[in-house]
């Protein structure tokens, strides 16, 4: 058996005990390579396949939180159109294994970002059905009635649009208390700050909200073009849903700059996608504008953190100057809406 950080397997297999989640010893420990600093443990029990995902072992202030939200809103989720794995069971008190976790079903699935498999690679097709399938994850997270299943309180929703650009304005500045940085050189930001407060959308709905949704966070079926499951749920909350369809717009692999790379030339145009998500949640678009600058804003800003925390020597440096990039290429897509 493998040692696995943060992951006591004798304690794992006395906490499924009390669940009565099989019996017996935990065999084929694996841990699940990915774009996240949380452990992601594949393993078996009694014939049965799990996934633990837990925090680093090094966690943040609100890392056990955030592993208890996740698993609320997957909770929650189960018997809806939303690609997402099956939760089996939670813990949410850290003394257990050191963290708040919990174990989910394996999806069957791939990262797009790692490359194509057939029929995939060769067949335009799929491809382009892919890509939509994007569009309706979101659609279909957006019809969910997060009052209904329990998640109304998930996040306070009240002047949600009017907090947008004064929340990330301050995390931006906050990097520099960071030692080394020398404070944001982000041509733009100012304006692309000023312009979203200006055109402030009156219309905005309340509803769940993935927060990081593009194709480095879906798992695709192996079988047919379609996703098998939405991960990483860290950022949900409660927000206005356009905002996760202007992420995935600013991210789409055919946008210059800050793309998430897709080797798939048949992928549907934005037009299409947009249109796709219309025809899934019957949602007026007319304010989409105002939802994608705040995108390519909002994630701008998250990414300048890893290159102010590069500068004091917490992250890679070529990580930091590559996400740099990042940023000013959203803000230049930004600048490139609003002209």
């Amino acid at each position: 058996m493998i040692e696995v950080p943060g992951v006591d397997l004798d304690v794992l297999r006395r906490w499924m005990d009390t669940k009565a989640l099989g019996d017996g010893p935990l065999s084929s420990a694996a841990l699940i390579a990915g774009g996240t600093q949380n452990v992601l443990l594949h393993f078996e029990r009694d014939g049965r396949a799990y996934v633990l995902r837990r925090p680093p072992v090094h966690k943040r202030a609100n890392s056990d939180e955030t592993m208890r939200r996740e698993a609320r809103v997957l909770a929650a989720l189960a018997g809806s159109d939303v690609p997402h794995p099956g939760l089996i069971a939670a813990e949410p008190d850290p003394d257990v294994l050191g963290a708040a976790f919990y174990l989910m079903e394996p999806v069957d699935g791939f990262n797009v970002t790692l490359g194509l498999p057939e029929p995939f690679a060769g067949n335009l097709t799929w491809q382009h059905g892919l890509g939509l399938s994007m569009a309706d994850a979101i659609g279909a997270l957006a019809s969910v009635d997060h009052v209904a299943v329990g998640l109304g309180d998930l996040g306070r929703f009240e002047g949600w649009a009017e907090r947008q650009v004064g929340r990330w304005r301050k995390q931006l500045d906050g990097y520099s208390d960071l030692p080394g940085y020398p404070g944001p050189d982000l041509p733009g930001v100012d304006r692309v700050g000023e312009w979203l407060e200006l055109h402030r959308p009156s219309d905005v709905r309340a509803g769940l909200m993935h927060g990081d949704f593009h194709f480095g966070n879906v798992l695709v079926r192996r079988d047919a073009p379609e996703l098998a499951a939405v991960v990483d749920w860290e950022l949900v909350t409660v927000g206005d849903p356009l905002l996760d369809l202007g992420h995935l717009l600013a991210t789409w692999p055919t946008v210059g700059g800050v793309s998430v790379g897709v080797p798939a030339p048949g992928l549907p145009t934005l037009d299409e996608v947009i249109a796709r998500y219309a025809a899934r949640t019957a949602r007026p678009l007319g304010d989409l504008a105002w939802f994608r600058v705040l995108a390519c804003y909002r994630l701008g800003l998250i990414l300048e953190g890893t290159h102010a925390r590069a500068f004091a020597g917490l992250a890679p440096k070529e990580t930091g100057d590559q996400l740099h990039a990042h940023t000013v290429a959203l803000l230049e897509q930004a600048l490139t809406l609003i002209e």
